[in-house]
């Protein structure tokens, strides 16, 4: 079963247990799911109505990326939790011999690439959807404007936990010039949507 068609009791327990995954990976694609929700929903509590109806091309704009994105994240979580249950399928490898040490290590290293790859995907998933709602203050409907705070402050905890699930595999990582790489890139992904993510916020704060 996918996790994203579990109940959401059902998802919890099991994220609560000792199973190897899901983890935190998995719970940082959930979350930007729920962030990505929050400005869908926001969308459409303001499409058709007459005193936003400058903006609803937009509006319509944002609310369907953010609807895929919503989808995305959950694609996500499933990627994420793939990947850590290929990376312990590798360690549990036999590794008696010389050749199958070899075989091993490298179904290892092949498998840290797919669970660092995984949450780099989740963080540029994570500045798509901070740039999308980065354009819906003051062009969406103004009680709901709250729920833009928390979707962004959800994109944040979203980005800042799957970096940091970049950096613990990363130091496993005996590739030195693709792990510069992807750190290059997480740091970029980090930075570009803290910014976005804090400005809306700031944005949102005057506006209450």
């Amino acid at each position: 079963m996918r996790l994203s068609d579990m109940t959401v009791r059902s998802f919890f327990e099991l994220l609560g247990s000792d199973a190897a995954a899901p983890g935190g990976g998995a719970a940082a694609a959930l979350t930007g799911s729920l962030g990505s929700s929050l400005a869908e929903m926001v969308g459409n509590l303001s499409l058709n109505r007459p005193q936003y109806a400058a903006f609803s091309e937009e509006t319509l704009v944002c609310t369907e990326r953010c609807s895929a994105l919503r989808a995305a994240f959950l694609d996500a979580m499933e990627r994420d939790a793939d990947a850590f249950h290929r990376f312990t399928a590798a360690l549990n490898l036999p590794k008696e011999t010389a050749e199958e040490t070899t075989v091993r290590t490298a179904a290892i290293q092949n498998a840290l690439i797919l669970c660092i790859e995984s949450p780099l995907h989740t963080m540029e998933l994570s500045l798509d959807a901070a740039k999308m709602i980065e354009r819906m203050p003051g062009k969406t409907n103004a009680n709901a404007v709250s729920d833009l705070g928390v979707a962004v402050m959800m994109l944040e905890a979203t980005v800042r936990s799957a970096w940091l699930n970049v950096l613990i595999n990363l130091g496993y990582l005996k590739d030195a010039d693709r792990a510069a790489v992807y750190r290059r890139r997480g740091e970029q992904l980090l930075n570009d949507t803290l910014a976005c993510t804090g400005a809306v916020y700031e944005q949102v704060l005057s506006m209450l």
